[in-house]
């Protein structure tokens, strides 16, 4: 089945273009990821979604498709989910750092992406540099959470059609659809999410989805698109329950002058950002003060999520 009725509605331009309902939106993705579509259609659909942008409803459409072909994971507890496609570019990726710090108090956690960039220092190879190679089955990672340890996966592990649309960056020198949905992308059941934005119109949009499908995630301006906070100054964290903003979980960004700056590696490059990461977990230097805040604020959010699968198994035993 073509897709120029769907090309139609939304190549119009940023002006002229119309939204797609969620039921189309879907159709048109599942056609994408199915490998239905020729590669000028998905050339089409990627620079035309590119102009107009994807509003909330869409996004939720897409994501119906999307979910189905994910590789089915499962993690033990209540896990934490780090999408992590940007890399360091001038600051060190510190979403390892993250990683470890949510493993070490005893939270399963995947983080996902890619394995290289030509152009940034990845979280594959900040893990490759610190001992922690990518896992390559959903057996592999079920192990390195037995063994208390983070799990990395690379996206074409975990969703190799949604990498199959990501790679059209690379023909067409632009992102599309495909990574917002990467970045939104549950990945396992009853997981809470980090989703981070880069501007802060899409915190709107973003936000809106969540409350659309129900999410439970942090919402967070992410430290050079990766989702961890910025070594330097807390941004706001957005914390959503079941689709629904919890201001006594959620923290205000971090204001005024900043008293203190913490001394962070001058080299972005996978080693030098082991070493320091090493260093913060070994106590020979202190966490910085915006990434223990982001931690205790997933710890909270994550501890919500217990209380009420709790509160469930309760209430199913009495009835």
């Amino acid at each position: 089945m073509s897709i120029a009725p769907y090309l139609r509605e939304i190549g119009r331009g940023k002006e002229g273009a119309r939204a797609l309902p969620r039921d189309k939106a879907f159709d048109l993705m599942r056609q994408l990821l199915d490998g239905h579509l020729s590669d000028v259609e998905k050339g089409g659909f990627a620079l035309a979604m590119r102009i107009k942008g994807e509003t909330p409803e869409e996004l939720a459409g897409f994501m119906d498709a999307v979910l189905p072909r994910t590789l089915a994971l499962q993690s033990p507890s209540p896990a934490v989910v780090l999408p992590s496609y940007n890399g360091a570019r001038k600051l060190p990726n510190l979403t390892p750092l993250l990683a470890l710090l949510l493993a070490r108090e005893g939270v399963p956690v995947l983080v996902h992406g890619p394995l290289t960039d030509a152009a940034r220092t990845t979280s594959a190879q900040v893990f490759e540099a610190l001992g922690i190679p990518p896992v390559a089955t959903a057996a592999e990672a079920q192990a390195r959470w037995a063994a208390g340890q983070p799990v990395f996966m690379a996206i074409d592990t975990l969703h190799p059609t949604l990498a199959a649309l990501l790679s059209l960056r690379a023909v067409l020198g632009l992102r599309n659809s495909g990574h917002t949905l990467a970045k939104l992308l549950p990945a396992i059941p009853g997981a809470l999410r980090v989703v981070n934005h880069t501007h802060p119109e899409y915190a709107i949009s973003l936000g809106e989805f969540l409350a659309q499908t129900q999410a439970t995630a942090l919402l967070m301006r992410g430290t050079e698109g990766e989702p961890v906070a910025d070594a330097r100054r807390l941004p706001a964290l957005r914390c959503f329950v079941d689709g629904v903003p919890d201001d006594t979980l959620s923290v205000e960004a971090q204001g005024g002058s900043l008293l203190a700056v913490p001394d962070l590696p001058a080299a972005i490059d996978a080693p030098s950002t082991a070493t320091f990461i090493r260093a913060l977990l070994a106590g020979a230097l202190p966490v910085p003060g915006p990434i223990a805040h982001q931690v205790a604020c997933l710890m909270a959010l994550r501890e919500r999520v217990l209380s009420q699968l709790e509160a469930a198994r309760r209430s199913a035993e009495a009835g």
